[in-house]
C-alpha cells in the first residue's frame, strides 16, 4: 500500500475523533448554528471534510448540500451521511467558475488540503505551520455557489471552509443569501479582507467573529466590514484561525 494512503487513513481517523467525540464542542456548535439555520431550511456545507457541520445542520432539521473534493475524505463523509435523506453529497470544490482545478493534498492532515497555492507558500514561513507537508496534487471538479443555488434552491446559510480558497468560492456567488460564514487564518489576513470587501459589495451585510473552536460570537452587536478588517488585522498570530459570520441587515 502507498505510504500516503496509510497516513491518510490515520489522519481521517484523527479528524473523526476531533470533530465527533467532543460533546461540549458539539453543543456549542449546534447552539451557534441554530442562530442561522432554521428547521426545514436549506444549508450549504462547503468544504465539509468529515461532515461535523453537516451533522449539526441536519440535527437542526435542515436540508444540507455538502461539498468535499478529496475522494478519500468524501468516502468517509458518504459512510456517515450517505443514507440521510436530508443530505445531498457532492465530491467537488467550490470556485469562481465551474470546471476543474489542481488541489494540493496534505495526506498527513487532509483538513488543510487546499486549492490555494498561496496558502501552501504562506505556510512555509509561518510559525505553527512548519510541520505541514503537501505531498501530492490532484485534479478535482469545481462547481459554483450560484450553480448549487440553481440546482438545489436558495440556502438560508452557507458555511465556507476551504483553506485559503474562500475568496474564489465567494466569487462564484452573485446572489445575496441571508447568512454565511467563511474561515480565515492569520497567515492570510489579506484573503479575509478581500472576502469582506466582496460581501460588502454583494449585499448589505454586517459581521461577527468566532475564533478557533469556540463556536461563540465575540460581539453582542454586529459590526461593519471596515471594523472587521481592523479586528482581523489586529489579531495576534497565535489566534491562528476562526470563522467570520455575515448576515444581511
Amino acid at each position: 500500500m502507498w505510504a500516503g494512503a496509510k497516513s491518510g487513513a490515520a489522519a481521517i481517523g484523527r479528524s473523526l475523533d476531533v470533530y465527533y467525540r467532543d460533546a461540549a464542542r458539539t453543543r456549542r456548535m449546534d447552539l451557534l448554528n441554530a442562530r442561522f439555520v432554521p428547521k426545514d431550511g436549506l444549508a450549504f456545507d462547503i468544504g465539509a471534510h468529515v461532515g461535523d457541520r453537516t451533522a449539526s445542520f441536519a440535527r437542526l432539521g435542515a436540508r444540507v448540500v455538502a461539498l468535499e473534493p478529496q475522494p478519500r475524505v468524501f468516502r468517509a463523509l458518504r459512510l456517515i451521511h450517505g443514507r440521510d435523506p436530508q443530505v445531498t453529497l457532492t465530491c467537488a470544490a467550490a470556485g469562481a467558475a465551474a470546471g476543474e482545478m489542481e488541489m494540493f493534498v496534505n495526506s498527513g492532515n487532509p483538513t488543510v488540503s487546499t486549492i490555494s497555492g498561496d496558502l501552501v507558500a504562506a505556510a512555509k514561513s509561518a510559525e505553527g505551520w512548519d510541520d505541514q507537508v503537501w505531498d501530492r496534487t490532484m485534479r478535482v471538479p469545481v462547481v459554483t455557489l450560484d450553480g448549487l443555488i440553481a440546482k438545489h434552491g436558495q440556502p438560508g446559510f452557507i458555511k465556507i471552509d476551504v483553506e485559503g480558497h474562500e475568496l474564489e468560492a465567494l466569487r462564484g456567488l452573485n446572489i445575496p443569501v441571508a447568512a454565511l460564514s467563511f474561515e480565515f487564518t492569520t497567515i492570510q489576513r489579506d484573503i479575509a479582507a478581500a472576502c469582506l470587501s466582496y460581501l460588502n459589495d454583494l449585499g448589505r451585510y454586517e459581521f461577527n467573529l468566532s475564533l478557533g473552536e469556540d463556536h461563540d460570537l465575540r460581539h453582542a452587536t454586529w459590526i461593519s466590514a471596515a471594523d472587521m478588517k481592523s479586528e482581523i488585522a489586529g489579531l495576534p498570530a497565535a489566534a491562528n484561525s476562526g470563522d467570520i459570520y455575515a448576515k444581511l441587515t
